[in-house]
């Protein structure tokens, strides 16, 4: 199992970050466009545990895949978790948590995962996997500033 760890701290409400972190509507706005992410299905305004959203995501060589995922758990305002039902890993687990602080809100994502294959998934972790996870969540970090830079609590 490989896991990562973020946090990032905007300058908006808890209720801004919720309404926009926790919406699937709004993944695509937050993943780098060279990975073709497409939300395929109907998505609701709010999420809710037993949601599942299918995507189409080409993470390498521009080959698309199916990924399908589901909410498991949600504390409005607090934390959700989503979990890979279809996709390329073998398994993914994705908290994400949001905690109201002085001038704005602490968000943290933790994402537990292990990669299909065995000894051959070993391999390609650290050449093709972990650098490509961690520029999609560079980019994440980068987009999230660059929306709530000029937000005031």
């Amino acid at each position: 199992m490989y896991s990562i760890y973020r946090e990032q701290t905007l300058p908006i409400s808890l209720k801004e970050a919720w309404e926009f972190f926790s919406s699937p509507s709004n993944l695509s706005k937050i993943t780098p466009d060279s990975l073709g992410f497409e939300v395929t299905g109907d998505t609701p305004q709010q999420m809710y545990p037993g949601l599942f959203i299918h995507y189409r995501v080409s993470p390498i060589l521009g080959i698309p895949m199916s990924w399908t995922t589901e909410i498991t758990q949600v504390e409005h305002e607090k934390y959700f978790v989503d979990e890979q039902r279809v996709g390329p890993y073998a398994i993914w687990h994705h908290e994400h948590f949001f905690e109201e602080i002085e001038n704005g809100v602490l968000m943290k994502d933790h994402i537990h995962y292990k990669l299909p294959f065995g000894f051959l998934g070993r391999i390609v972790h650290p050449l093709i996997v972990k650098p490509k996870l961690n520029e999609i969540f560079n980019y994440r970090f980068d987009i999230a500033e660059k929306l709530f830079s000029n937000n005031l609590k």
